[in-house]
């Protein structure tokens, strides 16, 4: 149940650090700091892993079925069950997201969100392992939504035929965004009412999680023969994901993998539309968080190690063809990166 190989980072920062005890924390929503050492997808409000700087995890939680499934302690106060189980200097990750009854419960604590998340953005080959299996899923994903897209379908009903579909297929969870019109689409959002047409432009974002682990793709589909502006618009899009993928590799900055991309946009007179208004990331890291840091961004310096697992997605509004996306998630290696997606790279048409 306790990723060792985890457990020996963690042990190793402590002593780093000077902590005796590390909580990882999470809740209904964020629960990859839990997750990166005790990969079980609890169901209640709250849940601590506890490690000592000895290396020994206490697990706390507020439901008697997660209790069961992690080893642990059920409590009815939250506060008083983390009091109980730390003394001395006491460092959280996940603080940020903590209730403040919480977080005073221990004293003071430091924050060690960012030590952790480094920790966990270089793979693991296991996690490389788990984050293949996600990629193969949201292509079989994206296989199955093209298949069943069709005229006067409603986004709300495609988005549960692929939701059905990943599902039974083996994900725990899925992350997923639709948009469909015309030049009129500025964006990506949960599914509404609208009803598909011919020479509608659908997008999505698929963001499959196998134990644990979100892999993502994003592929854009035209009801109808594609016309001119937007084929043009997807060859820019695909000009930027690639500049992108073939800048990637260890040593780079992030903020580089941004501007190749938007430089593309830019040789073609639409840099107005790289900035905040039109767009929010052209990547972002992955794990057991569907959106990690770091964000693929001209403003965020990060220098790209080997193992990382990141999306070029160079997502945006285009006047010619309304909001388009494509990207793929691809893997630092060695000397460069490899791309862990095998659909086709090409404006989909049905």
């Amino acid at each position: 149940m306790v990723n060792q190989h985890r457990l020996a980072q963690l042990t190793g920062l402590m002593r780093e650090r000077g902590w005796d005890h590390l909580i990882l924390y999470g809740h209904a929503w964020r629960k990859d700091h839990f997750r990166c050492l005790v990969n079980v997808s609890f169901s209640g409000t709250h849940a601590a892993a506890i490690v000592s700087r000895s290396g020994d995890v206490r697990c706390i939680v507020t439901d008697p079925w997660d209790a069961e499934a992690v080893n642990g302690t059920v409590v009815d106060d939250f506060a008083k069950g983390l009091k109980a189980a730390v003394s001395g200097s006491v460092a959280i990750a996940g603080m940020e997201l903590m209730e403040a009854r919480f977080v005073h419960a221990v004293g003071s604590p430091v924050s060690a969100t960012l030590d952790v998340e480094e920790l966990r953005r270089i793979k693991s080959a296991d996690e490389i392992a788990k984050l293949q299996r996600a990629c193969e899923l949201a292509d079989r994903g994206y296989q199955y939504f093209a298949q069943v897209i069709a005229p006067g379908m409603a986004e709300y009903e495609l988005v549960a035929e692929v939701e059905g579909f990943l599902k039974s297929s083996g994900a725990e969870d899925n992350f997923m965004l639709i948009a469909s019109g015309g030049t009129e689409v500025t964006g990506m959002k949960p599914p509404t009412e609208r009803r598909f047409k011919l020479g509608d432009s659908v997008t999505t974002e698929l963001t499959p999680q196998v134990d644990g682990y979100y892999a993502q793709i994003c592929r854009t589909l035209v009801l109808g023969e594609p016309n001119p502006k937007q084929r043009e618009a997807f060859g820019i899009f695909a000009e930027a994901q690639k500049a992108a993928e073939d800048f990637l590799k260890p040593g780079v900055n992030i903020a580089d993998v941004a501007r190749v991309q938007n430089d593309v946009f830019r040789k073609y007179g639409y840099g107005e539309y790289t900035g905040p208004k039109y767009t929010r990331v052209r990547g972002h890291n992955l794990g057991l968080h569907p959106d990690e840091n770091p964000y693929v961004l001209e403003d965020v310096n990060y220098v790209v190690k080997k193992d990382m697992v990141i999306i070029a997605h160079p997502n945006t509004y285009l006047p010619l063809s309304g909001y388009m996306v494509f990207g793929d998630t691809l893997l630092v290696t060695a000397d460069g990166c490899t791309c862990l997606n095998t659909t086709e790279r090409k404006l989909f048409r049905k």
